[in-house]
């Protein structure tokens, strides 16, 4: 039996408090599952926006949609986890990633390391959250046990390792980083490339007693009769991008709302993909896919 579909929307445009709010009651009010931020500068900061999500709202729970654990000493993330846990009562996922973005590190004055360094960091921050907040004597506590929920976003073999040992739920993005850019430009990756690295998670993960969630953010949403013009900007921006490779990939969803319900059911059927993330930008044209695909 398939896993039920979870919807989260991901809040990437800052806002003053009454605005910020109002966007966070909208995304429940259109049916979002998981009211989710980022960790990029220029954005908002991650906890104190969750604080305020959950004072607007009722239902959805929040998350890190992911943390950059280059950014963080992991004794003070355990703080901040517990606290903000706490403060929204127990509706807090943890998201983690390596980060991507060498410039961010730059501006923070903070060392970005190789890819190996920072898998190892991330390893280390993970394993650290898991050995004090698992703690009975740590404080503050968290409301959730045995723990907050934690994601690992990201593709890579040792990342989809570390996933498969301690994450509750494993987010794709369907992207990888162009090669050499410090700004965290990302290129799209095939159907058939995202079928080999779910593949990958789903061996690594085979001897899991409870299986993972399989998370996948979608980067367009179009509800159209005319999915060529819906794409054709994405492909003018891509290098090498055609028409028919841009309409075959599975992070962007573009067509008519059957068509879209379609592509999403059997996405999940050929990935696993049951919780879909949208950018804020797309959250009104989910709306009515999520409210097709509710109990589905």
């Amino acid at each position: 039996m398939p896993r039920p579909f979870r919807f989260g929307a991901s809040m990437i445009v800052p806002a003053p408090a009454e605005e910020w709010r109002a966007k966070c009651l909208r995304a429940e009010e259109l049916g979002c599952d998981v009211i989710l931020v980022p960790d990029h500068l220029g954005m908002v900061a991650p906890f104190p926006a969750l604080v305020a999500a959950a004072e607007a709202t009722e239902r959805p729970r929040l998350g890190t949609f992911v943390l950059n654990a280059g950014f963080w000493n992991p004794a003070l993330l355990a703080r901040e986890v517990a606290t903000t846990d706490a403060l929204t009562g127990g509706r807090l996922e943890l998201g983690l990633g390596t980060g991507y973005v060498a410039a961010e590190h730059d501006t923070a004055g903070l060392p970005y390391g190789s890819p190996g360094e920072r898998v190892d960091h991330l390893r280390r921050t993970v394993e650290e959250m898991e050995r004090l907040l698992g703690s009975p004597d740590h404080l503050p506590r968290p409301v959730q046990r045995p723990r907050v929920p934690l994601m690992v976003g990201g593709n890579g073999d040792r990342v989809l390792r570390l996933t498969a040992e301690h994450a509750d739920i494993a987010a794709f993005t369907g992207a990888r980083p162009v090669p050499g850019s410090t700004t965290g430009q990302l290129l799209p990756i095939s159907p058939e490339e995202l079928d080999e690295r779910v593949g990958r998670y789903q061996e690594l993960a085979r001897g899991r007693e409870e299986p993972a969630e399989l998370n996948l953010l979608l980067q367009l949403v179009a509800v159209t009769e005319d999915r060529e013009a819906a794409v054709r900007p994405l492909v003018e921006r891509v290098p090498g991008a055609t028409m028919k490779g841009a309409l075959e990939l599975p992070l962007l969803l573009v067509g008519t709302l059957d068509q879209i319900v379609a592509q999403v059911l059997a996405q999940r059927e050929r990935y696993g993909f049951s919780y879909l993330t949208v950018l804020e930008p797309y959250m009104e044209a989910f709306a009515p896919v999520m409210a097709e695909l509710r109990g589905r």
